[in-house]
């Protein structure tokens, strides 16, 4: 079993000392719980950590055993390819129900189950795309791609199966927290104190296991993934820790204040909000570019010397654009300018890393006919620099007038999460589960290129409804009659979004649909089975298994 690839007992114990510590707390704070939904998250909590501590403990009464059958630690990333399937469903599905909330609020609105309402759906079905589905992609592809540049096993024994199902509590906790209504009520950043303490405990763990296997890396060079990789697990960490400093009400609750108060707590929120965007759905993921499209491709990265210039550039810009979320607002107007300036100059790391992940492809464009796995990879960075183009432009002050808090927004947000995030991460995937069960390819491609064209048109049809909707919403707010009143009510720009929302509802069923053919064809795969009929263009995949 994978459980027991560790090298020794230090592992181990130190996994279990985490866990008791933990359990005596939640006890703590279940019996002080001052309402039932922390003592909800309380109990569920103590069941994790009960399940956690006897395997811990089963492991260490066997002893320290190593498994040489695999030079790569290759069960945590299997795992980590199954729940970011898992999580990917279940957070589409979510998705699609509070799109068809806003479509028909008559008919999926259910006034006795409270916890279905969009209020609470929505910050669930945020957190399971964005945490649960992009961080599994994330923290599975990180570890696999950090063993094989550094031609050295994953560090740490047991810490990154830790890792693993340490996510994967912070999941369960913040989404059935969610559910009974608690929340920060902060973007991005819902989950209350208690699983932000519990987050931070699992991601510096993610840490020292990343850098210790690069410390102990046989290749002298550090390939340019592991920097995007590392930028991401620590400047994350970095926006985790300032925008969730909290005072908790007492520690039987869990409602707590902000630390800060005001526009600096505005802006501290946007901060975090808008370089989680760039951290965690763009550097791990442009990681995630840099390794499997010259891996899919068989080709060499266009210009390693443009994709330092990426990395660098990318990370010093990013951290400053912020407060262009904040344009008039009580936020001074040279800290709106100064966001909105940077990212303007993010063009140019952005398109430079978009051309260098395009280019990559010069003397294979031939293989975009054929492979619909480097199709997907390669049309997500195209979806990557249309973002990154749309985003500044939405920065400028003239145009945020007309595009803040309208369905634009929304257009924009999910131009780059279902178009880059979600294609780059599916491509990943795609490529993941041969190489790892070791198949000669997948099940089928016939399925890959009905995922890729069935998805691609609930792409469009999704932020191409919400472009129209978001304009036409935004020049309904401002216009003014001869007498200097509100052309429209507030109730008539909402009666003319129905039909967009409509089309929007559509656009994540084909999605939707596009991820379960996806899962069924990976499972297929995982399973060994061969189609009945063969396609000619059903050709083994170049899988890197020589080496496992």
């Amino acid at each position: 079993m994978a459980l027991r690839n560790i090298d020794g007992r230090a592992d181990v114990a130190g996994i279990l000392a985490i866990l008791i510590v933990t359990l005596f707390l939640a006890l703590f704070g279940a019996s002080r719980a001052a309402d039932a939904a922390f003592a909800i998250q309380m109990w569920t909590l103590i069941a994790a950590t009960l399940v956690g501590t006897a395997m811990v403990t089963g492991i260490l009464g066997r002893g320290p055993s190593v498994d040489q059958s695999s030079r790569y630690e290759n069960g945590v990333v299997k795992a980590g390819v199954v729940a970011s399937m898992f999580w990917g469903i279940a957070g589409l599905l979510v998705g699609v129900i509070i799109a068809l909330q806003l479509a028909f609020p008559t008919v999926f609105y259910f006034e006795e189950w409270g916890w279905t309402n969009f209020g609470r759906m929505r910050p669930l079905h945020t957190s399971a795309v964005i945490f649960a589905f992009g961080g599994n992609v994330l923290i599975a592809t990180s570890f696999y791609v950090v063993q094989r540049t550094c031609r050295a096993r994953l560090a740490g024994g047991l810490w990154p199966w830790f890792v693993f199902w340490g996510y994967q509590l912070f999941i369960l906790l913040a989404g059935t927290g969610y559910l009974l209504g608690v929340t920060e009520g902060r973007e991005y950043a819902e989950p209350p104190w208690y699983t932000d303490i519990w987050l931070t405990v699992v991601w510096v763990a993610y840490l020292l296991v990343f850098l210790a296997t690069i410390w102990k890396r046989q290749e002298k060079h550090i390939y340019v993934a592991n920097w995007f990789y590392l930028a991401f697990i620590v400047t994350i960490a970095m926006l985790h820790l300032v925008n969730n400093l909290t005072i908790p009400v007492n520690a039987g609750s869990w409602f707590s204040y902000s630390l800060f108060s005001g526009v600096q707590d505005a802006l501290t929120q946007w901060w975090y909000g808008h370089n989680a965007v760039g951290f965690f759905l763009t550097a791990g993921f442009l990681a995630i570019m840099y390794y499997f499209i010259p891996k899919q491709a068989d080709r060499p990265v266009y210009s390693y010397r443009l994709s330092i210039i990426h990395f660098w550039a990318l990370i010093f810009l990013y951290i400053w654009a912020g407060p262009h979320h904040l344009h008039y607002t009580a936020l001074p107007q040279w800290a709106q300018t100064l966001g909105a300036t940077f990212s303007i100059m993010l063009w140019m790391p952005s398109w430079g890393g978009m051309i260098n992940g395009l280019m990559t492809l010069s003397g294979a464009w031939d293989k975009l006919r054929t492979d619909p796995v480097l199709r997907m990879l390669v049309v997500s960075v195209a979806f990557y620099g249309m973002s990154t183009f749309e985003g500044p432009v939405m920065s400028i002050r003239a145009v945020n007038s007309l595009s803040h808090y309208t369905d634009w927004t929304i257009g924009h947000v999910h131009s780059g999460a279902l178009g880059w995030v979600g294609f780059v991460s599916f491509g990943a995937l795609y490529c993941l589960v041969p190489w790892l069960w070791k198949r000669a390819r997948l099940y089928s491609n016939a399925l890959v290129e009905w995922h890729f064209w069935i998805a691609t048109i609930g792409i469009l049809l999704y932020i191409t409804s919400m472009w129209v909707a978001g304009i036409m919403q935004g020049l309904m707010w401002r216009a003014y009659n001869e007498l200097g009143f509100l052309e429209y009510s507030f109730v008539e720009t909402v009666e003319a979004m129905h039909p967009y929302y409509i089309i929007r509802a559509l656009g994540g069923l084909l999605y939707l649909g596009g991820a379960l053919l996806m899962a069924y064809n990976l499972w297929r795969t995982a399973r060994g089975d061969v189609p009945a009929r063969e396609r000619a263009g059903d050709t083994p995949v170049t899988a890197p298994v020589a080496a496992e």
